[in-house]
């Protein structure tokens, strides 16, 4: 599991970021505080406080996958 600190702050955002997602086979989670919700749910990511950094957990080993993945979220990671 790799976990990346993301920020989404405009409903557009929120969109594209589902939509990124759910080209992979892959389990995302969204953590804020106590929450933990789907990050490929657009219904629970607005049930997040969206002015705040949020915790994207990536659910997979493999390598060139996470290589990949962290190249369709460079919008959205925080620095």
């Amino acid at each position: 599991m790799k976990t990346v600190r993301i920020s989404l702050n405009s409903i557009d955002k929120v969109k594209s970021f589902v939509n990124d997602l759910s080209r992979f086979d892959v389990d995302f989670d969204l953590v804020s505080g106590r929450y933990v919700i789907d990050a490929k749910s657009i219904m629970g990511i607005f049930s997040l406080d969206l002015s705040k950094p949020i915790d994207l957990n990536i659910h997979t080993e493999a390598e060139p996958l996470i290589s990949e993945i962290m190249g369709v979220l460079t919008p959205y990671l925080l620095r």
